[in-house]
């Protein structure tokens, strides 16, 4: 009689740092996490692409500074060439520019070097699951930076419904939570990109960042 295994396949996740001191850090640090797999890791932006065509991960650790191309010229690659991999930004810059350039290039979130192993796993894990993740020093950062003038477009229910979505909710989950329709979740979202011209997770992030919608 067969059996089936009833735990989830780890996500396979591979380093992109020029410094092999930080990737042997973590590595050790991912390999202690059972729903975690390292399977790959590069040195350059160069190394990152041949990589990834080669296995595939489901998710890439990229840090901005390299030497042959920036992480964020790296994700921008990634994100045109590979759709389904998802990116994860880890850096010591802490400054609000380039988390907004990472969101354009198509990351789905960025950690500072300095964050502890629980925070690293736990953006790990959120953006596994369809979601983004940014330090909450990043978004205190962005939350005093002075806001656009044209949020005035959006109606209170319009700005709440977009923030979730930010976030990674899907339209069920958001319905449940205002208990109404998931058709009604649709026409806010409908009206959201009219208004705005913004759909995309990304776009969603970013605006939702510079208002300071997103808590850590």
């Amino acid at each position: 009689m067969s059996t089936t295994d009833p735990r989830p396949a780890a996500i396979r996740v591979a380093l992109v740092d020029d410094h092999e001191l930080v990737r042997d850090g973590l590595r050790a640090l991912l390999a202690a996490m059972p729903q975690l797999e390292v399977v790959g890791e590069a040195g350059s932006g160069a190394e990152a692409l041949s990589l990834v065509e080669q296995i595939r991960p489901d998710l890439l650790l990229v840090d901005i500074g390299m030497k042959d191309m920036t992480g964020l010229q790296l994700t921008e690659t990634l994100c045109r060439q590979y759709p389904g991999i998802q990116v994860l930004i880890l850096s010591m810059y802490d400054h609000a520019e380039y988390v907004t350039s990472s969101i354009r290039a198509g990351a789905r979130g960025y950690v500072l070097k300095d964050a502890g192993s629980r925070e690293i796993v736990a953006a790990i894990d959120a953006i596994a699951a369809g979601g983004s993740y940014y330090s909450a020093e990043l978004l205190q950062k962005m939350m005093a930076s002075p806001a656009p003038a044209d949020d005035d477009e959006l109606t209170p229910r319009e700005r709440e419904v977009l923030r979730m979505l930010a976030q990674g909710l899907s339209n069920k989950a958001i319905a449940r939570t205002f208990e109404i329709s998931v058709r009604t979740v649709e026409t806010h979202r409908l009206s959201i990109r009219r208004k705005l011209g913004v759909d995309t997770p990304a776009g969603l992030v970013k605006y939702a960042l510079e208002r300071g919608w997103l808590s850590g």
